[in-house]
């Protein structure tokens, strides 16, 4: 059952979006030294060994984590194996602007997918919070202006994005698709290691695939060390983490609309690395992507 937008909960679901826009700058800047499944593997793998100490005692013999074992694997399919796979492998041919731009449909395949798979019904507030959503991140990526915006172009990395947003969507729902009574819900740790050691198993799968049918390698530096060493920390666990608390409170639909902060936060970051200033088009981004949170969430608002 969806609980009300309280702010605690707003703060849980910025977290993500934040730590996302800087995961698609750092997949793009190291897709030249690294493999993009062998990134996501490497990347999920130390996340694994960083949560080992909280999570370890999932691995018991008796665990639901063995007992449940197809909910765990669909979960480390979907949310780690397949959907940061897909990104990493659309980074190498798009760039984070088109990538942003892509999973700004999010919470429009949130509605869809609650309403055939789950019978959600949408509400037109929800629509309407959708469009404003959509306009704010166009606002954002066009820098102000719709010649820029209509000057886009699109490529086979930005079709491979909307596969990942398609399943992420489906991942999202399935995070409440756990039992009230479960022994993960009150163990978040236990949870993330979970839906992460199966998710490890099927990137490792789909990384020995990579090597196996090209001619992939790694350049190894301090740079991409630090890179890994981020994503794995920052996006993968604290971002999950903070993820899975919000769509277990307020649900996918609502939730969705948070994940269009991305490119807003993505352009602000690069505004604070050059050392320039937010303009008025950010401002405007920002009142329409927040309008359409609160729209969308208008019966969960206090």
């Amino acid at each position: 059952m969806s609980q009300k937008l309280s702010i605690e909960t707003a703060v849980l679901l910025v977290v993500p979006p934040l730590m996302w826009a800087s995961n698609a700058v750092v997949g793009r800047a190291v897709a030249d030294m690294v493999p993009p499944l062998t990134l996501n593997f490497l990347r999920w793998l130390l996340a694994l060994l960083l949560l080992v100490p909280l999570g370890w005692r999932v691995l018991g013999r008796h665990s639901v984590l063995w007992r449940e074992w197809p909910r765990y694997a669909m979960l480390g399919l979907l949310g780690i194996g397949l959907y940061n796979s897909l990104q990493y492998l659309a980074l190498h041919t798009s760039t984070p602007m088109n990538v942003t731009l892509v999973a700004a449909s999010t919470p429009v395949w949130m509605l869809i997918i609650g309403r055939m798979f789950h019978g959600v019904a949408i509400r037109p507030a929800q629509v309407v919070g959708a469009v404003l959503s959509l306009a704010g991140v166009a606002v954002v990526l066009s820098g102000g202006r719709w010649a820029e915006l209509m000057a886009l172009q699109f490529v086979a990395g930005d079709l491979l994005m909307v596969l990942a947003t398609m399943i992420w969507a489906f991942y999202s729902w399935q995070l409440t698709r756990v039992p009230a009574d479960s022994p993960m819900r009150g163990d978040w740790a236990g949870f993330l290691f979970g839906q992460i050691l199966y998710g490890v198993a099927w990137s490792g799968l789909f990384t020995a695939i990579e090597w196996q049918w090209s001619d992939a390698r790694i350049l190894w530096s301090g740079g991409l060390v630090l890179a890994i060493l981020f994503v794995a920390l920052g996006p993968a666990v604290i971002a999950y983490r903070c993820w899975g608390a919000g769509i277990q409170r307020v649900g996918p639909t609502v939730a969705g609309f948070f994940n269009n902060l991305t490119p807003l936060f993505a352009a602000l970051l690069s505004l604070f690395l050059l050392g320039e200033h937010p303009r008025l088009f950010h401002a405007v981004a920002f009142a329409l992507i927040i309008g359409g949170i609160v729209l969308s969430s208008r019966r969960h608002v206090r």
